[in-house]
């Protein structure tokens, strides 16, 4: 997407709800799709009616794994109940019924046997995980609210069943919008793949550069901080904000940083754009006050808060606070806001030029053939995001690229 929308709906929100459920086995309802959210709240009017289905090809080219050996998951929120799709392109409600013998769901779509794959998408707001080598376990369960739910695969917990299956997703909203979709390296990358959608026109998005994959563990495991992130005999890298969690990766990395930050503007103004318009900022008390389109105020955040852009960068969708917050979100990982008092900053040769920086979403950048990547949750940001949307779209293809 391009700069952040007073309208835009808070990815953050979405992918909190995914890890949490991962990891605490309660479920979460998708939300809507952004861009859809964004034409509402901007008093735009919805795209007439699309298809009721989406053609969605699965393309092979690992060049490490046959048709086989790889399984394909839909699943995600439709009509405020938890679905997934079936292998003939239905929308099935989960049931705690789905759970087998062993305990877990089997809700994997085989690919063809040999050749690409054809998929119906329907309308629903969700992830394609794709599985290779090893199923992965999928749980229902009950949510607070006595309802069925999923439980969702967490890469970055050990303890997880699926910590050793190798898998990676990508997200979807497809709706009588269009369809809104992007990779993601938000939490992890393990699986280089790339969308394209075309329609309107012909857009492809999370291509990496040839190498790409092995160059960006070896390149994360040259940096002392990052290095225990590159997890499982490279199965993966986990985002830096999961690694602290789990004890991988220090609690204070950016302190010094953000206090850097917090110096240099309790001395001189900020001034951040949105759609909303210009606020300028000031730290006094220990806050980053802001005035403008209306007075938004935020505590000096902890590493945590920055990796996570939340906490104290948390970005309601209310068109002022959270848009603020995820032009400070991007500012802070980019490492551009101590330097640059006009935000956000566009040019990406000013991006993790600090030796204290998401070297994480620094190397995801790095791996992206056009240099766009989800290194953290509003990498969308001044549109340096892998993120396609077609308001008439004719079909998307997922392949999985080579390792």
């Amino acid at each position: 997407m391009s700069t952040m929308s007073s309208g835009t709906f808070s990815r953050r929100r979405l992918l909190g709800g995914l890890a949490a459920a991962a990891a605490a086995g309660s479920g979460l309802t998708l939300a809507g799709g952004r861009a859809g959210a964004a034409d509402l709240a901007a008093g735009r009017p919805h795209a007439p009616e699309r298809a009721a289905t989406l053609p969605l090809t699965v393309v092979n080219r690992t060049g490490q794994f046959g048709n086989a050996s790889i399984w394909v998951y839909i699943v995600g929120n439709e009509g405020g109940r938890q679905v997934r799709v079936t292998p003939d392109g239905k929308v099935a409600p989960i049931a705690l019924s789905d759970n087998g013998s062993d305990g877990w769901t089997d809700y994997a779509i085989p690919l063809a046997a040999s050749g690409d794959t054809r998929l119906t998408l329907p309308p629903m707001s969700g992830r394609i995980y794709v599985a290779l080598g090893s199923k992965l376990k999928f749980k229902a369960v009950t949510d607070g609210a006595g309802n069925p739910a999923l439980q969702y695969p967490a890469g970055w917990v050990a303890s997880d069943p699926n910590y050793r299956v190798l898998h990676d997703c990508a997200e979807f909203t497809f709706n009588s919008a269009g369809m809104f979709c992007n990779t993601t390296m938000v939490d992890m990358f393990s699986v280089p793949m790339s969308i394209r959608l075309t329609g309107a026109k012909d857009q492809t998005t999370g291509t990496l550069r040839n190498g790409a994959r092995a160059k960006v563990f070896a390149d994360l495991s040259a940096v002392e901080a990052f290095a225990p992130l590159v997890v499982g005999d490279g199965l993966r890298v986990i985002a830096p904000g999961h690694g602290l969690d789990a004890g991988l990766f220090a609690k204070d990395y950016l302190a010094g940083y953000i206090d850097q930050v917090w110096a240099a503007y309790a001395a001189k103004d900020l001034r951040v754009t949105t759609n909303a318009g210009t606020f300028t900022g000031r730290v006094s008390g220990g806050r980053l006050s802001f005035t403008g389109p209306a007075s938004v105020s935020f505590a000096k955040p902890s590493t945590r808060d920055v990796l996570f852009c939340d906490g104290a960068l948390a970005a309601p969708n209310d068109g002022t606070t959270g848009p603020v917050a995820a032009v400070l979100g991007a500012g802070f990982n980019r490492t551009t806001l101590h330097s640059t008092a006009a935000q956000p900053t566009t040019d990406p040769a000013a991006f993790y030029t600090s030796p204290v920086t998401n070297h994480y979403a620094k190397a995801m950048h790095a791996a992206a053939a056009d240099g766009k990547a989800y290194g953290f949750a509003f990498d969308d940001v001044a549109d340096f995001a892998s993120y396609i949307q077609d308001t008439a779209p004719t079909a998307a293809t997922l392949t999985l690229t080579p390792f």
